[in-house]
């Protein structure tokens, strides 16, 4: 049964159709994310969800009630989390959390006990008095995810909250957020356009691509089964070349493959490999560089230049640069996408 539907969503400004029937289904518990360049309509459509925006056509319907305009925030009960915090400059950390309780009138003792668990929960406490300036940007990070999740939302909306903290402190909230909203079962959408980010944390991902959804599925169906060429191109890396030399009968065909699927080795390995179950070619290392702890080289056959990833084990390159080498991939990690 699914928890919220969005039915048919099309949305246009100025003319400029940035929506085109979106339809989804998520069920209760689940956690979403919305994946997509800037100005694919992720964002759009996270506030149509939220009420914050009026779709042009179609509905959303929470927990089998539809969401009408002019609804008020107690009907709604949907928390969300903006880019940018939106926290109150002149209230405490305390008092931020505490506002949508003291509006829905939760006697001032409950309101405690709630706020004290809530920031326990995600390690803030002991910042109660501090105002926001007083924070850093993590910790401001947690009081607007506790502001949204004290109240026991229906459903939560997470506008790319993370993208105002640095690189170490998204590794680390990814991580808190996913574990919060498990612990408190609470179904939640997320907007980001962070490939690994939405890998990381969610249960399903949907690609947006021009307003349309490109793919709805698993990470895990989303990374090795993409459905066509820009959802392969955008979720991490993809090696696109032609049936004829990866030897596919269909010549013309555009065939796709990971770089961590093709193995690298010396020209002499090569020939001793009789597999028929495999592809061997042979070509000359272009480059090779470190990416933290995956090493990548590129090597150039036919022509083409094929991107190979392996784990960095502190051994540096085995080979030297401008020599043969082979690179051996194996036929059933190649797929066949349409454009």
């Amino acid at each position: 049964m699914s928890y919220v539907q969005v039915v048919n969503i099309d949305k246009s400004f100025q003319g400029r159709q940035v929506l085109k029937g979106i339809e989804l289904e998520i069920k209760k518990g689940e956690f979403v994310t919305l994946l997509g360049p800037s100005g694919c309509g992720k964002t759009t459509l996270l506030r149509i969800i939220a009420g914050l925006e009026r779709g042009d056509d179609g509905k959303i319907i929470v927990n089998g009630r539809e969401m009408i305009e002019g609804q008020s925030k107690k009907e709604q009960n949907i928390g969300m989390v903006f880019q940018s915090y939106a926290l109150f400059p002149n209230m405490t950390a305390f008092e931020n959390i505490a506002f949508g309780l003291k509006i829905k009138k939760v006697p001032s003792q409950e309101i405690r006990k709630q706020v004290e668990e809530v920031m326990d929960i995600l390690s803030i406490s002991g910042k109660e008095n501090n105002y926001p300036h007083q924070m850093s940007g993590g910790q401001q990070q947690r009081v607007a995810l506790a502001r949204a999740l004290v109240v026991k939302p229906d459903l939560l909306l997470l506008d790319e909250p993370l993208s105002a903290v640095d690189a170490k402190v998204r590794e680390s909230a990814r991580i808190l957020i996913r574990d919060v909203q498990k612990k408190m079962g609470i179904t939640t959408i997320f907007v980001t356009h962070d490939q690994l980010e939405a890998l990381v944390m969610s249960d399903r991902i949907v690609v947006i691509n021009g307003g349309e959804v490109m793919q709805y599925g698993t990470p895990e169906e989303i990374y090795h089964n993409p459905t066509n060429k820009f959802v392969a191109q955008f979720i991490g890396t993809y090696n696109f070349v032609p049936g004829g030399l990866v030897g596919f009968t269909d010549k013309d065909a555009e065939v796709c493959i990971r770089p961590e699927h093709i193995l690298l080795v010396s020209k002499d390995q090569l020939a001793q490999i009789g597999e028929t179950d495999v592809i061997k070619l042979q070509g000359t290392l272009e480059n090779f560089y470190i990416l933290g702890n995956t090493a990548r080289a590129e090597v150039v056959a036919q022509g083409r230049t094929i991107i190979v990833d392996h784990l960095n084990r502190f051994e540096g390159s085995r080979f030297a640069l401008k020599e043969e080498v082979g690179l051996v991939i194996e036929r059933k990690v190649c797929t066949i996408l349409e454009h």
